[in-house]
């Protein structure tokens, strides 16, 4: 069974127990600073969760695109990915675990025709106040699950919200205990993973393919959990896994969705994909990430050393480490192959490209450096060049120095180090975001509007939006033009909307269908996602933009408009940086 057929039924089988389909949302969550990428269905929602009540009712599902940055370095084994399709159901305050649960395992046994004796169920064992999930275990014990199948865990695996376990949750931020599903593929335990099997261990034998959360609490200022007005779900299942499990396949770069990249591959290098383990990984780090990359490409993201940009120029990086030693072409060649098969379209491969072209020159900057000091430490190439410690090793044995087990031991300690500082960097990034619907926030994206047609009016109609991002402090504008502007320019874009902030515009909204509000000249770009109706924003008559973002009731609530900072991101891209004085 093929992924897509697999899409079509779990919709459908949602659908026929009172579910309505929902929009996808897009992976770059516009004027939201509070996560970098979505990274579950349930990111775009959390207000309903919270007790909004939402448009479209209590039952939803889609299947939302995500990615999961803290998966980058198991990204090279058979069944972890950073991009990925999400399968997911909710309940908002309607029905709770007995339905779920039922359901859940109706879709995998009766639907997709998995064999119940090769599944296995996880609950939650408790936590100080949060008392042991016997609820569930008695639910799947009825539904027929022998209790060898069934088991209990922490909060590290049976513990699910955004920001992680419990402790790492901040103020505001709601989550709740979940039960996972896993399949057995029959696989011999390794014993480096542990003395015995379990769902969650690591040799390969199980892999998870679906999650049942049961979000029912939210995080105090006084660091508690306090319970939600509703108990809702949250169900999400990664296409991959599953399609995998329909196919009793363990490797999930085998089934339909990446075969085309790993044949590609395999034409392209005369390797072959089963020739060896460290080659197999290397192909599989390859597909993930340039899948990935796309992705963010298509949101109007360029590789930068900020934000998205950044997790956007280490997928590529890392991509390129494993492309460079095969030599048999360039890596142009390959990646412009690969993207092909990706069907990622010629813009996606031109950035892409123009960065691999970039770091290749780093590589060669690199291998200078250590030829002209050969004692330098490893992790100062990783740290100043991006250059993994592998690729490190080999630019030390042009110079004829073998990297010893103690600088590699060294190296890793480093490295997690400053892992440790990235993930701190990302979690302060989500509780700072938490006020991302400010009045800050809502002055400076009413601003991006203005600021886009002025750019329309000084430089012309063949500016567009190619993306934006938005903190309580300041606003990032990309666009599409030539050149960076003159002083000159800048000054007219700036007096211009500041004329407009002066007029003290009304900011109104109405909506419609997006082929209306396109037929009416509302503007709509950067290949966003939208629904079959969408908001129209329009700032008096000089602005009309299709948008979804907080805004201010009328320009003069804003303040003076500065330009700050401008720089040329890209072939034709144009990144402004502006704020309110």
């Amino acid at each position: 069974m093929g992924s897509n057929e697999i899409k079509r039924k779990y919709l459908k089988f949602f659908e026929e127990r009172g579910h309505v389909q929902i929009e996808p949302s897009p992976l770059v969550l516009k004027n939201d600073p509070s996560t970098l990428f979505t990274s579950a269905g349930m990111q775009p929602l959390i207000q309903y969760l919270k007790g909004l009540p939402h448009p479209k009712g209590k039952r939803l599902v889609d299947i939302q695109p995500s990615l999961r940055f803290q998966d980058i370095e198991s990204v090279g084994d058979k069944s972890h990915t950073t991009y990925f399709e999400m399968l997911g159901n909710w309940s908002l305050g309607d029905y709770f675990k007995a339905d779920q649960l039922l359901w859940c395992w109706e879709f995998f046994t009766k639907e997709l025709g998995l064999d119940p004796k090769r599944l296995h169920v996880s609950v939650f064992s408790g936590l100080e106040d949060i008392p042991k999930d016997t609820e569930s275990s008695k639910i799947w014990k009825k539904i027929g699950v022998a209790d060898d199948h069934l088991f209990y865990y922490g909060v590290e695996h049976n513990w699910w919200s955004r920001s992680g376990v419990p402790k790492l949750m901040p103020e505001g931020e709601i989550g709740g205990p979940d039960s996972e599903i896993f399949y057995d593929f029959g696989i011999k335990h390794n014993p480096k993973y542990g003395k015995e099997c379990h769902p969650n261990c690591q040799c390969g034998r199980f892999m998870e393919i679906g999650n049942s959360v049961f979000i029912q609490y939210q995080k105090t200022k006084d660091g508690r959990l306090e319970e939600l007005p509703q108990k809702n779900v949250d169900f999400g299942g990664g296409l991959e896994r599953i399609t995998a499990a329909v196919n009793n396949e363990p490797d999930i770069f085998k089934i339909d969705i990446f075969e085309p990249v790993i044949k590609t591959l395999e034409k392209e290098t005369g390797i072959s994909y089963q020739q060896n383990s460290r080659e197999a990984a290397g192909f599989r780090i390859i597909a993930d990430h340039l899948r990935a990359a796309v992705a963010i490409v298509s949101e109007g993201i360029f590789p930068s050393n900020k934000l998205q940009g950044y997790i956007l120029r280490r997928l590529i990086r890392r991509a390129i480490t494993k492309i460079s030693p095969m030599e048999t072409k360039t890596t142009a060649e390959i990646i412009s192959k690969v993207i092909d098969s990706l069907n990622g379209g010629e813009e996606a491969k031109k950035i892409i490209i123009e960065e691999a072209v970039r770091f290749e020159k780093i590589l060669q900057d690199g291998k200078r450096l250590v030829k002209r000091n050969p004692k330098i430490d490893p992790f100062e190439l990783y740290q100043s060049f991006g250059i993994p410690y592998e690729i490190s090793r080999e630019i030390f044995l042009e110079t004829g120095r073998k990297l010893t087990d103690e600088e590699e031991k060294e190296f890793k300690k480093k490295l997690k180090e400053h892992q440790e500082k990235s993930r701190t960097f990302s979690v302060g990034i989500f509780k700072g975001g938490l006020a991302s619907k400010s009045e800050e926030t809502a002055k400076l994206h009413t601003a991006t509007h203005l600021i886009h047609a002025a750019l329309r009016q000084v430089l012309g109609k063949h500016v567009s939006q190619k993306g934006s991002n938005i903190t309580s402090k300041r606003l990032r504008f990309d666009f599409s033009h030539p050149n960076k502007l003159s002083e000159e320019e800048i000054k007219r874009v700036e007096n211009l909307v500041n004329e407009q902030i002066m007029r003290d515009l009304p900011v109104t909204f109405e909506e419609k269908t997006l082929k209306k509000a396109q037929e009416e000249g509302s503007l709509a770009f950067f290949g966003e996602k939208y629904g079959k109706r969408v908001k129209i924003y329009s700032i008096g008559d000089f602005s009309k933009e299709v948008c979804g973002g907080p805004h201010v009731n009328h320009t003069a609530e804003i303040g003076s408009v500065k330009i700050k900072k401008q720089e040329k991101v890209g072939s034709g891209i144009i990144r402004i940086y502006a704020g309110i004085d």
